[in-house]
C-alpha cells in the first residue's frame, strides 16, 4: 500500500506505511487592494518605458493606477504572435501581467478604437493600442491570532497544514479568517500592503500557481514593491482550494520566494494528493492530459476540455492518478493524485472528466444525491441510516494535499513533508470501509 511516515516535529516523509491517524491542531494592520475604475491623467508616451505613476497626495507610492498607454505596435514583431497582455506589460516597466489582465478584462483597453477584453488577443504590427490601468482601492483588514498547524519552519520557509474551509488570500468581502491573516500575525509584521490584483482571485484556487502569486510587503519598504514579485514578505508561493486541506509552503524572504517560484515553473515540486471519489476510475491508474479552462456557463467552475490546449482558452493540464482502495462495493474509491501542472481546480476537473467526481464536490458533480444513489444499492439496509447521516455531513470536496517536496531555497537539500488527512476525511473513509474495502494490488497499477 501507499506508505508514509513522518518524523517528529517537521514530518519529513520516508517510505513506510500508509494509514490515517490524527492529532489536535495545536498583531498590526494590513491593507488590501481591489480594482475600482477611477483614472488619473498620467500617460505613458510611445517608447517611454513608463515605470508607474505617483499617488496624487505626493507620497512615495507607485502603484500604476490610472497610467495610460497610447502607442502603436512596432513593426519589429514581424508576423510573430504576441498576446495583448504581454505587449502592454513590456511597455510599462515593472507592472505585473496580472494587473494588466485585470485592466483588459475591465474593458479599459482599445485596439484600433475597439474595446478588447481578452488578454490572449494577438496584436500585430501597426495596431494602435490605448490602455488605462485601473486604480486600486484600499480595503482594510487586520492580522488575526489564528492557530496555524505549522509542519515545519526555519528562517526562510514555513510549511503549513491548511485546514479545510480556510481561504488562503483575503478578497473583497472576505478580509478576515484567511491564512494570510494568520501568517501576518505569526510573523508579527507591521503595516503591510497586499495587491488583490496580484493574488489568486476567485474564491478558491484563482489562477495558476506561478502566474498569480499574491504579494505582501511591509508598508515602510515603499509601495513600488507592492506590484513586484521580488518583495514578498511573507510570500504565498502556491494555493489550495478553500475546501482542500493539506500542505502549503510559504516563503519568508525574497530569495526563497524566487527559488520556490522557479521550482513551480519548472514543475519540480513534488505534490501528492488523496481523494475520495464517487465511483472507481477506469483504468485504476493512468495519466489524464486534458486541457483545463474556465467553464463558459459558470465562472466559478473550470472544465476539462478535450482537444487543443488553446481551444476555449483552456490550458495544458496533466495529472497522474492511481486507485489505492476500492470502497463500498465499488461505489467509491480512495485515489492518489500527482500533479504535473497546477491549474485551477485541476484535480476536481480531471476527476469529473473521468466520471468520478470527488465526494462532496457540489460544483463538479459529487453531490449528496449522486453519492447516495451510488451507495444505497451496495449497502445493507441496516446501514442506510448511517449512510444518510454520513452523506449529510459532506460539506467540502474530499481532497487532501498529503505530501509536499521541494529543494530548500538556501541549503539546496531536497525536503519532503507529509501530513495525514483530517478527521472529517478519515471518518468518511472509515464508514466506507465498513461497507466494503478492496485494496488494489500493485500488479494492477501502472508506473506512477
Amino acid at each position: 500500500m501507499l506508505s508514509f511516515h513522518s518524523c517528529g516535529c517537521c514530518r519529513v516523509s520516508t517510505s513506510t506505511a500508509f494509514h490515517f491517524q490524527f492529532r489536535t491542531l495545536p498583531s498590526s494592520s494590513l491593507f488590501f487592494y481591489a480594482t475600482s475604475y477611477k483614472f488619473r491623467s498620467t500617460t505613458a508616451s510611445a517608447g517611454s518605458g513608463f515605470t508607474g505613476g505617483s499617488d496624487s497626495d505626493g507620497d512615495r507610492k507607485l502603484n500604476f493606477s490610472g497610467v495610460r498607454l497610447e502607442e502603436a505596435v512596432d513593426s519589429t514583431i514581424g508576423s510573430a504572435k504576441l498576446r495583448l497582455d504581454s505587449w502592454i506589460s513590456s511597455r510599462i516597466n515593472g507592472i505585473s501581467r496580472a494587473r494588466v489582465q485585470s485592466s483588459i478584462k475591465s474593458g479599459l483597453v482599445h485596439v484600433n478604437g475597439r474595446v478588447v477584453d481578452k488578454a490572449s488577443f494577438n496584436v500585430k504590427a501597426g495596431d494602435q493600442i490605448k490602455c488605462t490601468i485601473a486604480e486600486l482601492q484600499r480595503l482594510r483588514a487586520v492580522p488575526e491570532n489564528i492557530p496555524l498547524d505549522i509542519v515545519y519552519e526555519d528562517e526562510h520557509v514555513l510549511v503549513i497544514n491548511k485546514p479545510a474551509h480556510m481561504v488562503v488570500h483575503p478578497a473583497p468581502g472576505n478580509t478576515s479568517g484567511t491564512l494570510v491573516n494568520g501568517i501576518l500575525h505569526h510573523f508579527n509584521l507591521p503595516n503591510v500592503e497586499f495587491s488583490k490584483d496580484e493574488s489568486l482571485s476567485d474564491t478558491e484556487d484563482s489562477d495558476d500557481e506561478v502566474n498569480s502569486y499574491g504579494s505582501m510587503t511591509s508598508s515602510y519598504e515603499g509601495s513600488h514593491s507592492i506590484l513586484s514579485m521580488s518583495s514578498i514578505r511573507p510570500g504565498i508561493v502556491h494555493r489550495l482550494d478553500k475546501g482542500t486541506s493539506g500542505l502549503l509552503v510559504v516563503a519568508k524572504d525574497e530569495h526563497s520566494h524566487m527559488k520556490l517560484s522557479e521550482q513551480f515553473k519548472q514543475r519540480t515540486i513534488k505534490r501528492v494528493y488523496v481523494s475520495l471519489t464517487a465511483g472507481v476510475p477506469s483504468p485504476v491508474s493512468g495519466r489524464v492530459e486534458v486541457p483545463v479552462g474556465r467553464d463558459l456557463n459558470n465562472r466559478l467552475r473550470m472544465t476539462a476540455v478535450a482537444g487543443p490546449a488553446n481551444s476555449r482558452n483552456a490550458r495544458h493540464a496533466a495529472s497522474r492518478y492511481r486507485v489505492i482502495e476500492i470502497l463500498a462495493g465499488g461505489s467509491c474509491s480512495l485515489v492518489e493524485w500527482k500533479l504535473e501542472t497546477g491549474r485551477t481546480h485541476q484535480i476536481r476537473a480531471h476527476a469529473k472528466y473521468l466520471g468520478v467526481p470527488l465526494l462532496g464536490d457540489e460544483v463538479y458533480g459529487g453531490t449528496k444525491s449522486m453519492v447516495l444513489s451510488l451507495l444505497r444499492p451496495r449497502t445493507p439496509i441496516s446501514l442506510h441510516g448511517k449512510i444518510v447521516q454520513m452523506v449529510s455531513r459532506l460539506d467540502r470536496p474530499c481532497l487532501h494535499a498529503l505530501t509536499l517536496g521541494f529543494q530548500h531555497p538556501y541549503t539546496g537539500e531536497q525536503v519532503h513533508f507529509s501530513c495525514e488527512p483530517p478527521v472529517d476525511f478519515d471518518e468518511i473513509l472509515s464508514q466506507l470501509r465498513r461497507i466494503g474495502s478492496e485494496n488494489v494490488s500493485f500488479s494492477k497499477r501502472s508506473n506512477f
